[in-house]
């Protein structure tokens, strides 16, 4: 099952271990879901989880980076042209269309185009767990 994870997903789930994005990254690190990114998404992973505010480990981001480098699925993406609400939200749209995703999971669905794609933690959990 793939599946593109908005970058708050995971900042949710290592702030809130026992929270639902926490069990949608889960998930991919059991091996029950793999993990779509290209490059500008795993640039945007390491820049945010690195953020200072957050107090993330280096060492457990960057192990966790790598996890997703070599357990993932890189995807070339294609360009689309929908409207975006934020254009920086638009890569992960290319990636989960491109690599034929089952979902893109974000705990803020209003920054993407109306889409059964576009899906919240609780929603993709509800709907396949």
């Amino acid at each position: 099952m793939k599946v593109v994870l908005d970058t708050n997903v995971l900042v949710s789930a290592m702030l809130t271990p026992d929270g639902l994005p926490a069990k949608v990254v889960n998930l991919f690190l059991n091996d029950r879901l793999i993990l779509l990114y290209d490059n500008r998404i795993l640039g945007e992973y390491h820049a945010v989880l690195s953020r200072p505010k957050f107090g993330f480990p280096s060492d457990t981001v960057e192990a966790f980076i790598e996890y997703i480098h070599t357990r993932g699925e890189f995807v070339v993406a294609e360009l689309v042209r929908d409207t975006m609400p934020d254009e920086a939200d638009r890569k992960f749209l290319e990636v989960a269309r491109s690599g034929r995703a089952l979902a893109l999971v974000t705990g803020n669905t209003a920054h993407f185009p109306t889409d059964s794609l576009v899906v919240s933690p609780k929603e993709f959990l509800d709907q396949h767990f």
